[in-house]
């Protein structure tokens, strides 16, 4: 899985102790050509990294058609709300080509700052910066709620949907 982490330029530069502390808290999962990953509105669970393939990022308003807010390409990340700390997942993730995705709970992330708060941190730095640069000077607001959303949420194991 260190392999695998290290695709991503967030996690590239890791040292390997730290790389050693994170790679078991990730699994990996396939899906073809329009499957669903996320659906609007499930229990926000686990949060995602895209190694191959898109994705398309939809919203459905209650009284709308569906919107396409984004594409994520390989490197991208998606399923912020997972570590937010929302309950349910705000859009649905739809991949565009057959896709390859690492996974991580939001309990595991939760057990990673508690167990490792050192690597936690560089992690949780990280992943707000990977967010944050979609949007100007919204890093630090990234950090606080990915730090409020980890230390406030009610994870409980049930909530990860069998991943």
């Amino acid at each position: 899985m260190i392999g695998e982490l290290t695709h991503f330029s967030f996690f590239r530069d890791l040292g390997a102790a730290d790389l050693k502390i994170i790679a078991p808290l990730f699994s990996v999962r396939t899906y073809p050509t329009n499957a669903i990953i996320i659906e609007q509105g499930e229990v926000a669970a686990c949060l995602y990294l895209l190694a191959q393939g898109e994705v398309s990022i939809r919203y459905k308003p209650y009284d709308g058609e569906t919107i396409t807010l984004n594409r994520i390409r390989a490197g991208g990340v998606f399923g912020w709300s997972a570590v937010l700390g929302n309950q349910v997942y705000s859009s649905s993730v739809i991949c565009n080509q057959s896709c390859e995705v690492l996974f991580i709970s939001g309990p595991n992330l939760r057990n990673l700052l508690q167990e490792h708060p050192q690597t936690g941190r560089i992690v949780l730095d990280r992943l707000a910066r990977a967010v944050s640069s979609r949007w100007v000077n919204a890093h630090a607001q990234i950090k606080t709620m990915l730090n409020n959303g980890i230390t406030n949420n009610e994870f409980t194991l049930d909530q990860e949907e069998g991943l």
